[in-house]
């Protein structure tokens, strides 16, 4: 009896080596997982440049005025790490603006304002300049890269895009019913931060990996009693400022992130010189 009491004893005790031994096996395995980090990924060439052309002036139409500004382009490549199994990241651009003056003066009358109300009073630091869909990416062609696991060796990427404004401005009062050109001014002043970014899209976790800021100014004076193709012209400095790729990285507001996105969330005022504002366009995010 004592020799089968000790047999079972050393069954029983041998069971529990092999359990702890498994879950050891499991905790090691669950904290070997590989994880993507900041410090395992690479970027390199990094540019963001606006082109040195000036912004030019389209008078084709006796209804509007166009002007078509340099493009601003940032451009990486990126190398990542092997992705795990059974998740996915994207590497992209992600761009928000974060200040807006948009003026169309008619004379002594009064003038149109695009304007973002929430960044105008202050309520919020940035609003997205999403496409509109990609949320939160700034578009989903050559903007964005995505790597599904698992993947067994490093990924080499190059992620890119670009932007500027090719907007229209009435030669008339825009309340007006009358077509007499009035327009004697156009002022605009916007600033951007462009994060070039990795995110897993199961957790959501972001990494930033570079950080840019960047403005675009636009001033054109303009005689609407001159005849059309020869009403407007620019002042100020011909080309734009250069952006700026920070040595540190600044974090994503929320308002960057979704919706609504710029074109979706401006408002056009208009604020006479005399009298009441009105308002002439509401924003799309509030349409029904």
């Amino acid at each position: 009896r004592a020799v089968r009491h000790q047999e079972y004893f050393a069954a029983f005790f041998c069971g529990i080596a092999r359990l702890l031994a498994c879950a050891m096996g499991c905790l090691q395995s669950i904290a070997c997982k590989p994880r993507i980090r900041r410090e395992n990924i690479v970027v390199y060439e990094v540019s963001a440049s606006i082109d040195q052309c000036p912004t030019v002036i389209e008078e084709n139409s006796p209804i509007v005025l166009r002007y078509k500004t340099p493009y601003f382009r940032a451009s990486a490549g990126v190398v990542m790490p092997p992705v795990p199994r059974n998740e996915t990241w994207v590497v992209g651009w992600i761009q928000a603006c974060t200040q807006m003056e948009f003026y169309n003066t008619y004379g002594d009358i009064g003038m149109s304002s695009w304007e973002l109300p929430e960044l105008r009073e202050g309520r919020v630091k940035a609003i997205s300049d999403s496409d509109g869909v990609s949320y939160p990416w700034y578009g989903n062609t050559t903007e964005t890269v995505t790597l599904t696991g698992p993947t067994s060796k490093p990924s080499r990427l190059t992620v890119s895009m670009n932007d500027n404004f090719y907007p229209s401005v009435t030669w008339a009062v825009p309340i007006s019913n009358s077509n007499t050109p009035m327009l004697t001014h156009i002022t605009r002043d916007q600033s951007f931060i462009t994060w070039l970014v990795a995110m897993n899209t199961v957790t959501k976790e972001r990494i930033v990996l570079q950080t840019v800021r960047w403005r675009m100014r636009v001033d054109i004076a303009v005689d609407p009693e001159m005849p059309l193709g020869s009403r407007a012209s620019l002042v100020g400095r011909p080309c734009q400022e250069q952006p700026h790729i920070l040595n540190y990285q600044e974090p994503i507001p929320p308002n960057a992130l979704g919706r609504p996105n710029a074109n979706d969330a401006q408002v056009l005022m208009w604020r006479p010189r005399r009298g009441l504002h009105l308002l002439l366009y509401h924003p799309k995010s509030m349409k029904v």
